[in-house]
């Protein structure tokens, strides 16, 4: 009998006789090990416990295996799929992959389900992954599928058997008597999937995602290994819907969106102080070291063509006409071009460092550019703040010659990351994005580029002690350069990808920037895109989210409201709303004839940091009760030391710091 020859992860190699199942190779380790494992992997394809093992490097792959997951969530989706058909019969079962987070199951049904069907599924989940029905797969000739599927009246099961290539095996899955068309893996019973799963939501999806087709009912769930996995991860659901910056941005009068604007923001005299103070705070910490400058908003399409913008990203941009070219289109003159709404700043920039001949001496030459830009986004996946067509980045690019670009890199680390700080993201992930498959630029360029910036980013994790970590993601660089992608943890956990800093053979060589040398030769510079926010618009909704609209007293649109308990307090109220405006403080009064906790309430729920309490007490002692947003004490103190202490706190970190160097003993 022919052997099979397997590689264990501890560099053992043993021999079986070949048909000799994953199952049976647990059993030879150790009984436990078998009764622990759900599947094997084979050179890092996860197969079938009884899938006959094969020539290669073999995993025992056990329940607590990060691979389990994807398994457990698949498994739990069939599980499902036999719970609503054993209490709906008829219903008919199409599609049900495993999706981040989760997975989804598509049904058609004479009646859609609704979300109080959701229980009823789960208690007979439960149900079914009790009784531990082994999962068993039998390969089926196509003829035979076709004519099982149609007898059930699966129409929709038809009809993928046929969409299947000839050359691939049809596979057919049982747990008991229950059976589905599917391509595994699957671990080795129901029982296996455990309890730690909970069906989301009911939606409406087409067949196959054609609007023209069907309508089917989509019902979403998700499953862990572990029961407190699955408590953090609806825990954190939970915290994101109260988080959520679009019920937040209703709730604090700061933005809206409407239909006939899609995908751009109808900022609130609130929401635009924010944007305005986080630009302001944005240009001081570029102050001295950067040039800030504006290119066009719409510049001729030929531009975009010698970018190269318009054959790479065509299909994202605006293209736009002057009304006269409308109503006059057969003028073939100067007023009828195609122009574009600039998707981003880049080509701008190059066009002002062109403007005039620049030395090596003048390197590095920075430009900035708050630029607002418009993109297209389809419009399903619009979405907030987050996800717009026409946002501000908060763009930088540095022109520099090659001996310079690791400095700059490095410079340009230390403002994103202090950034950061300043706004409370402590755990941030810097990553290389290297060469893609499609790019421009010789190897040698890539070779140097890449060797720099791999160099930098081990600079970045040992300056910072280890507490900024790093990696390297293999060809997902941009198509003109390997870019550093910083990405930020928030509050609850989630990640968001924000800052880049990417390195571009591509522009200046496409429009023909240079700088003279020492040797009066004309040399190509290197140019450096940077971007800190990314999308200032996506940032601000970042932040939002993150402090649950419990803003930074600096940040805070409204930072003081001054409240009065009776109309004999009204002027001294207004004396301190006065004093706190002089001191630089963003203020509102109330002097409306309802009572103290009913205006204290209604401020907080629109996420005003401070209130200010004053009544008659307060007046005649000229002192202030000073209440916290989220919290029920009351502190007493003079208008003098609130004022101080309010103005204080109220201090951007970046001034704060400028403050604390210019009191430090020379």
């Amino acid at each position: 009998m022919s052997q099979v020859s397997l590689t264990f992860p501890d560099g053992s190699v043993r021999t079986y006789d070949a048909g000799t199942t994953g199952r049976e190779v647990a059993e030879s380790i150790s009984k436990s090990l078998a009764k622990k494992s759900v599947a094997i992997a084979i050179d890092g394809t996860v197969r079938d416990l009884s899938d006959p093992v094969v020539d290669g490097q073999i995993e025992i792959v056990t329940r607590t295996d990060p691979r389990a997951l994807e398994l457990i969530r698949h498994d739990a989706a069939h599980v499902m799929a036999e719970a609503v058909q054993e209490l709906w019969p008829g219903t008919q079962v199409t599609i049900g992959p495993v999706i981040e987070n989760g997975f989804y199951y598509d049904f058609a049904k004479a009646e859609p389900f609704t979300p109080d069907d959701l229980p009823k599924i789960e208690k007979r989940m439960k149900e079914i992954i009790q009784r531990n029905k082994p999962f068993t797969k039998e390969v089926w000739p196509r003829n035979k599928a076709r004519e099982v599927f149609a007898a059930k009246g699966e129409a929709y099961k038809v009809e993928l058997v046929d969409a299947i290539p000839e050359d691939q095996d049809l596979k057919i899955y049982y747990q008991g008597d229950w059976f589905d068309l599917c391509r595994g893996p699957h671990m080795a019973s129901t029982g296996q999937i455990g309890t730690a799963f909970k069906l989301m939501k009911v939606a409406g999806a087409y067949w196959r995602g054609d609007s023209n087709n069907v309508m089917l009912t989509r019902i979403y769930g998700t499953a862990f290994a572990e029961q407190e996995q699955l408590d953090n991860y609806l825990h954190i659901l939970a915290e994101a819907e109260k988080r959520d910056h679009r019920k937040l941005g209703r709730e604090m009068d700061l933005f809206h969106f409407q239909e006939e604007g899609p995908g751009v923001v109808f900022w609130h005299g609130k929401g635009w102080r924010m944007f305005q103070t986080l630009t302001s705070y944005m240009r001081r910490r570029l102050a001295g070291t950067y040039e800030e400058v504006n290119a066009p908003q719409v510049l001729d399409a030929s531009l975009w063509e010698t970018s190269g913008h318009w054959g790479w990203y065509q299909e994202n941009m605006f293209a736009v006409k002057s009304a006269y070219a409308f109503t006059h289109p057969k003028d073939e003159g100067a007023d009828n071009r195609v122009f574009a709404l600039k998707p981003m700043n880049c080509p701008g920039h190059v066009q002002i460092f062109k403007h005039g001949l620049k030395s090596y001496r003048e390197l590095p030459i920075r430009l900035a550019e708050f630029g607002l830009v418009h993109r297209y986004e389809a419009s399903g996946a619009l979405h907030g703040l987050m996800r717009v067509r026409g946002f501000t980045q908060d763009d930088a690019h540095v022109f520099c010659t090659d001996e310079q670009m690791a400095a700059e890199c490095l410079r340009i680390n230390d403002l994103i990351l202090s950034v950061y700080e300043d706004f409370g993201f402590e755990e941030v992930v810097v990553k290389l994005s290297t060469r893609p498959e499609k790019r421009v630029g010789t190897d040698d360029l890539w070779d140097r580029a890449e060797s720099v910036m791999t160099d930098v980013l081990k600079t970045i994790e040992e300056q910072s002690g280890g507490r900024i970590k790093t990696g390297i993601l293999p060809g997902e660089g941009a198509f003109y350069g390997p870019k550093f992608e910083y990405t930020l943890k928030d509050a609850i956990g989630r990640e968001w990808q924000c800052g880049t800093t990417q390195v571009d053979f591509n522009l200046p060589e496409r429009f023909g920037a240079f700088y003279i040398d020492a040797n009066s030769e004309k040399q190509q510079p290197v140019m450096i895109h940077r971007a800190i926010c990314g999308s200032m618009e996506r940032f601000l909704g970042i932040l939002i989210e993150n402090f649950a609209g419990h803003m930074p007293l600096w940040f805070a649109p409204t930072q003081v409201v001054v409240a009065t308990i009776t109309s004999d307090a009204d002027d001294y109220g207004r004396e301190v709303a006065e004093q706190l405006r002089d001191a630089g403080l963003q203020v509102e009064t109330d002097f409306r004839n309802e009572k103290i906790n009913y205006k204290v309430r209604e401020h907080s729920v629109t996420k005003v940091p401070v209130i200010i309490v004053c009544g008659k007490k307060e007046a005649e002692e000229n002192s202030v009760n000073i209440r916290r947003l989220g919290s029920q004490a009351q502190t007493s103190m003079t208008l003098e030391e609130a004022i101080r202490s309010l103005a204080e706190e109220a201090t951007p970190p970046d001034l704060r710091r400028r403050a604390a160097l210019r009191k430090r003993p020379a």
